[in-house]
């Protein structure tokens, strides 16, 4: 009878789990289904795929996702439907297509998910969908061991072990993390973080598009911002950064360990373990960890150092630009030089070195990895807006190159995993005063140098007196003759201050050749942004003085409206209607944002700068060149529409006047046309070049001079060019647009393209045409000729030749000599 029992107890037991394993798979075949209430688990049963609802929640929302197992946490590391959840606590199935795509479909079949990037293709044959033990979901050929689609290529708020955080050069794809809405809505909130391309790559974390903190460089042995990547016992890292990919990851050094890391709903990244005893996630690393993560905390040339009270402080040799205001701890100034740099003259500036450093925001940085740090040196001196210098791999002595442009923001003070940077400075600072112990010597440096001191003091005070009184009866007088002139309004420091919250950095929206944008909102309840010159900007006040005696000339729909301008004691700010959409390269350039662009907006948006291009070149009462049309350029109300903004280095041309000729050539590379960037002439058909290659860049939704491809080395433009020659330019349409164009209008697009960016400007249409080819189907166009820049110059073989300095999110070019 016992026997008996206990045999039944056993078969019981055996049923029950049998029953549990029935309802786990393994994988999802082409005949074989996910439904809710089953689940798929990797091969160690450390993670398990199924739908489930945030434990938190109180609604009957389901999501598909990936969560822990085999420590029984159920803590969940990926959602794939994030922002459409099931809505039907029943009606989940996931399928996979022949063609290698997984689906999560309602009960309508309606599609809420979809794996649609993947590279499945018609030969695939046999695909499959597997949870790995990493935690990765792929899907994959049954004869190929190479994915076809992977699930740590869409990260969400979680990072694990293996999983790359960066961009893929060649397909696109941008590998970042996106906060939860709350921790009961996985859908994105408001926080991401990634590597940011622009200037050497650097790990962001992001507030909207507002920079909350920042890692600092790689440096060969870690991030040069962050304590404790370099020595430790659970992790090891890796950053690569080639012609394919660039990319930062992490790996477990013991395979019993679970760790993660997990950017939360309140912007906070968190480096967890699994605490075995306590069965819970223990942190291991917060970042932000104090005030001094925060990012450009102390604002330019500012260091932070956590240890001090307070914690922000000048570098050595700099002082605060407003010292009442840093007194009572707002640091929103930042800092400046001692002694300002004379810019004119290279040998009486020099770099003085600062060790133990996270080094400055690298976003308007320019870098080359084969240079020597003396070579780097030689490079920096010969430019005079390059602010400082530093190695890029401190390993093995150091290698690499990498100068600044800007103002250096976010700096602090980290001794355990900083590093050596050398900043410009004046020679004058650099140098050691001889000191002399002879009294005979001294007392005749008091008889003769004494008396000369004091008649250059009262000569110099009366100088300077004389000087001030015409200075200041010259600023009446210009002012009356400015208001006569261009009837703008000016706007005094106080309102401009108040509106913007005292230059608060939680205000600022942007950085240009100008300096920084802030927004801000007048008594009146009219929002604004703010154009602030900086000391050290790339431009300065006569391409502010130059913007407002143009801009305030100009009344188009498709240009940005100057509403007035501050000119008061040291400032010098521009006010413009505020954009709440930012600039077009925001959207276009941005894998997640460009779905908010559809191939008729996109086109709407290309109709709208060539009208404003036209009414610059045409139909205002002065025939304005803009010459630095880019992407970053174009600002987008809250209806889309685009704006042309940023006329700092505008011409202004006669009636009858044809071309100009300039020695010093500024512009932005990839967007400047051959005869201007080479010679120096420019005309109307550089700006035609230049709107060329956005129409281009917002078809494909890729940079023309970040364009990489595997089979050449051409630019977007020579992209363009063989795809038209091969009849195959349909393939340079950014993937995101998908069905939603009409292929006509998208060819004709794409030839007009073509027609403004040829190398000869006799060859390019005039700003008339290009609207009217635009707008027109039913007109035959001219067959277009090989572009200009049709292979992509290399930056570094041109730093002899030119001189480099950023005025925005764009590499800006400055030739002082036109060759």
């Amino acid at each position: 009878m016992v026997f008996a029992i206990v045999l039944f107890f056993y078969f019981m037991i055996s049923m029950l789990t049998i029953i549990s394993y029935a309802v786990e798979l393994h994988t999802i075949t082409t005949t074989q289904f996910l439904t809710d209430g089953q689940t798929m688990v990797s091969s160690d049963r450390t993670f398990e795929l199924g739908f489930f609802s945030p434990s938190s929640s109180t609604s009957r929302n389901r999501y598909l996702g990936i969560w822990y197992k085999k420590i029984s946490d159920g803590t969940v590391v990926w959602v794939a439907n994030r922002d459409t959840p099931l809505t039907d606590a029943s009606g989940g199935v996931v399928k996979l297509t022949d063609g290698g795509i997984l689906v999560l479909v309602n009960t309508t079949n309606s599609i809420l998910w979809s794996s649609s990037n993947s590279s499945s293709n018609n030969n695939t044959v046999n695909p499959v969908a597997q949870l790995l033990d990493s935690g990765n979901l792929v899907v994959k050929d049954a004869n190929d061991v190479n994915f076809l689609w992977q699930s740590f290529d869409y990260p969400c708020d979680t990072v694990l072990p293996g999983m790359k955080l960066g961009k893929n050069l060649v397909t696109g794809i941008d590998r970042r993390l996106w906060s939860w809405k709350s921790s009961d809505d996985p859908s994105k909130g408001e926080y991401s973080h990634g590597l940011d391309l622009r200037g050497f790559p650097q790990l962001v974390l992001l507030k909207g598009s507002v920079v909350r903190s920042r890692a600092g460089p790689w440096n060969g042995l870690g991030l040069s911002g962050v304590v404790g990547l370099q020595a430790n016992s659970i992790y090891t890292y890796r950053f690569v950064f080639d012609q394919q990919e660039v990319y930062f990851k992490y790996e477990l050094i013991n395979s019993s360990v679970f760790s993660r890391r997990v950017l939360n709903q309140n912007g906070i990244i968190q480096r967890l373990i699994w605490n075995y005893k306590t069965q819970d996630w223990t942190v291991y690393a917060n970042s932000p960890a104090d005030n001094c993560d925060f990012y450009g905390l102390c604002q330019g040339y500012g260091r932070c150092s956590i240890g001090n009270s307070p914690v922000c402080g000048c570098l050595d040799k700099f002082m605060p630009r407003y010292p009442k205001d840093w007194d009572t701890a707002d640091w929103s100034g930042g800092c400046v030089r001692r002694t300002p740099l004379d810019c004119h003259n290279g040998s009486s500036n020099g770099f003085l070195k600062y060790s133990g450093v996270k080094l400055p925001d690298t976003r308007y940085s320019w870098f080359n990895r084969s240079m020597t740090l003396k070579e780097c040196e030689k490079v920096c001196l010969k430019n005079c807006s390059c602010m400082a210098y530093a190695n890029i791999d401190i390993r093995e002595g150091g290698s690499g190159c990498l100068l600044w442009f800007d103002d250096l923001i976010d700096i602090r003070e980290i001794l355990e995993s900083g590093q050596d940077m050398y900043v410009r400075l004046a020679s004058s600072e650099l140098e050691s005063p001889e000191t002399h112990s002879s009294s005979h010597v001294e007392g005749r440096w008091k008889i003769i140098v004494i008396p000369i001191l004091l008649t250059g003091v009262v000569l110099l005070g009366l100088f300077l007196l004389l000087y001030f009184i015409r200075r200041r009866k010259l600023k009446r007088e210009g002012m009356e003759t400015k208001n006569e002139d261009i009837e703008l309004p000016f706007f005094d420091l106080d309102t401009i201050a108040n509106a913007t919250k005292n230059f608060s950095c939680t205000n600022m929206i942007g950085e240009g050749g100008f300096g920084l944008v802030y927004k801000g909102k007048l008594k009146t309840g009219q929002e604004i942004a703010v154009k602030r010159l900086s000391n050290n900007s790339g431009q300065g006040l006569q391409e502010l003085k130059n913007e407002v005696m143009l801009i305030s000339k100009l009344q188009h729909r498709n240009l940005v409206r100057l509403l007035g301008c501050c000119d008061e004691g040291e400032e010098r700010m521009l006010i413009y209607e505020y954009m709440p959409n930012k600039s077009l390269d925001y959207f276009i350039f941005d894998q997640n944002r460009r779905l908010e662009l559809p191939w008729q907006k996109r086109f709407e948006i290309a109709m709208g700068i060539s009208r404003g291009l036209l009414y610059l070149h045409q139909d205002s009462r002065l025939k304005i060149i803009h010459r630095d049309l880019k992407a970053s350029n174009i600002l987008l109300d809250d209806e889309l529409s685009p704006k042309i903004s940023d006329f700092g280095i505008a011409r202004s041309f006669g009636r009858d006047q044809i071309e100009d000729k300039t020695k010093r050539v500024i512009g932005t590379y990839g967007y400047m046309s051959p005869e201007y960037a080479i010679d120096g002439n420019f005309s109307v058909k550089s700006d035609v070049f230049s709107l060329g290659v956005l129409l281009l860049e917002i078809v494909s939704g890729k940079k023309n001079w970040r364009f990489h491809h595997p089979d050449h080395h051409h630019s977007l433009l020579g992209h363009a060019w063989l795809l038209w020659n091969e009849q195959k330019s349909l393939e340079l349409v950014d993937t995101y647009l998908e069905n939603s164009y009409i292929e006509s209008q998208v060819l004709r697009y794409i030839q007009v393209g073509l027609l403004c960016v040829q190398k000869l400007p006799k060859d390019r249409p005039t700003m008339s045409s290009v609207v009217f080819m635009l707008g027109n189907e039913g007109v035959a166009l001219p067959e277009p000729k090989q572009p200009g820049f049709f292979v992509e110059s290399s930056m570094d073989a041109e730093t002899s030749t030119s001189e480099r300095s950023h005025t925005g999110n764009e590499l800006t070019i400055t030739i002082m000599e036109a060759r």
